[in-house]
Parts: C-alpha cells; structure tokens; sequence
C-alpha cells in the first residue's frame, strides 16, 4: 500500500517548505497534498516550489473541508481519466489499490519526518487507524486542557476507549477509514468526531508515538479565541453523537 500525505494550511509560509520536504522523504509516500485554507501570505507558492501538489480555498473553510479538499485529490490522481497515474515528477504510478491518507499539521517542519511511524501498524494491516501521541512540546501552550478534557470524556463516553491525546491532528488511515469518518465533523471537532466514528463502526484505532515539535498557542487573546473555538466544536460534535450529556455538568 503507498501512501498520500494530506496537510491542511492555512498561513504556514515560513514553515510549510521544511514539512512538505520532510514528508516526501517518508518511505511510501508518493504524493503530498497541500490544501492552502485561506491563506493570505505565500503558503501555496511555497508548498508547490517544495514539490507538493496544491488546492487552494479562496476563504478559510476549517480543517474538516481541508481534509475532505485534500482526500478528495488524491482519490482524482488514483482515477484519472486516462487511467494513468503521475507522481509530483511526473512518473507513471500503479494505482492497484487505493492509498492510506497520512494527516500532517503544517507547523511540524522537519519533525514531519517522524509521521512515518504512523505508517506502520496501518501498511502492516495491524490497524485501520493512528493517531500520534507527542511528547512535551519544546514551547508549552498556555491552556489548561480544557479542550482535551472534554474530547477524552467525549471519547470514553462514546466508546469506552480513553485516548492519551485525542485531539492530535497527525494521523494515518486506509481509505476504507477515511471514508467511514465521513462526512468529517466541520471545524476543530473533526478529531475527537473521527475517532467516535471510526471506534463505533468496529475499526482498529491505535496510538503511536511520535517525536513531533510544532507551534503552541500562548496566553493572548488570539490563543484564547481558538481554544474557545475548539472547545465549541467539539461540543457538537459530541452533541451529533448523542453524548453531550456525558461529558457535560447537570444544570443547576
């Protein structure tokens, strides 16, 4: 099974090179997909000079439609019209099965390189999914984990399965996978969705881990929004999945 790397982006200018490079030099990858979600700085020249191919979104769609965007050409590049299949330097490719999808942040830089172990247990058959588990990050955020508290509960509730980061956007899975998540829950609420949805249709879901750095939010008000944000879809998309009372307090 080859693999297809999908990175959604969204003003990742000055780091997008270093994680497009890192993930083509992963062993089976033969095609990187970056979706540039809104940019308005130079993230889809930059990720095309370093050899990725790309799909822009003229307006900031969320990550959910990044990664639909992004599944979505590599499924065309395996059913092409001429029933030929080209790799980003223009060899022909076969296209006897479908490719796993690998899912890298944009802010990894050249720690995208450490996805690849999401590959295994996924190439080897032994999982239909992988969801990375970081180590402590170089730079600490400034949340109080908040966010993952309510997507780990979500989980367990959902599931019975308690994830050590369940809100890790780096992942690995089959097509098969893939598509079973969809449609992707929209926003940040896509991982904690995708995992619900995968454990409940009888997929094999394990954690692997990953020494992977990328970029942490602060304290600052723009921080703060986003984790706001997060909190917010994750809360639907527990709700769409019956488990909002779950995880969260009683009124009163």
């Amino acid at each position: 099974m080859r693999l297809a790397v999908v990175i959604p982006a969204k003003d990742e200018e000055e780091r997008i090179d270093a994680t497009v490079r890192a993930a083509l030099a992963i062993e089976g990858v033969d095609v990187v997909v970056v979706v540039d979600d809104g940019s308005s700085d130079r993230t889809a020249v930059t990720a095309r000079a370093a050899g990725a191919r790309v799909v822009r979104h003229h307006r900031n769609r969320g990550k959910a439609a990044a990664l639909e965007s992004g599944a979505a050409l590599v499924r065309d590049l395996e059913q092409p019209p001429d029933g030929v299949v080209h790799d980003a330097a223009g060899r022909a490719l076969a296209t006897d099965e479908p490719r796993a999808l690998l899912l890298v942040d944009a802010d990894l830089g050249a720690t995208a390189a450490a996805t690849a172990a999401l590959a295994v247990p996924v190439l080897a058959g032994e999982a239909d999914a992988s969801i990375a588990v970081l180590p402590p990050q170089s730079s600490p955020g400034g949340g109080r984990g908040l966010v993952v508290g309510l997507a780990r509960r979500g989980i367990l509730a959902a599931t019975g399965w308690t994830p050590t980061q369940p809100l890790s956007g780096m992942r690995c899975l089959t097509r098969g996978a893939f598509e079973r998540a969809r449609p992707l829950a929209p926003g940040w609420g896509v991982e904690t969705a995708m995992t619900v949805d995968l454990l409940r249709a009888g997929m094999r879901v394990v954690e692997v881990p990953c020494d992977l750095q990328h970029r942490v939010s602060g304290r600052g008000w723009r921080a703060q929004a986003h984790r706001a944000a997060q909190y917010r879809d994750v809360v639907r998309a527990l709700a769409a999945r019956g488990q909002l009372g779950a995880v969260l307090p009683p009124r009163g």
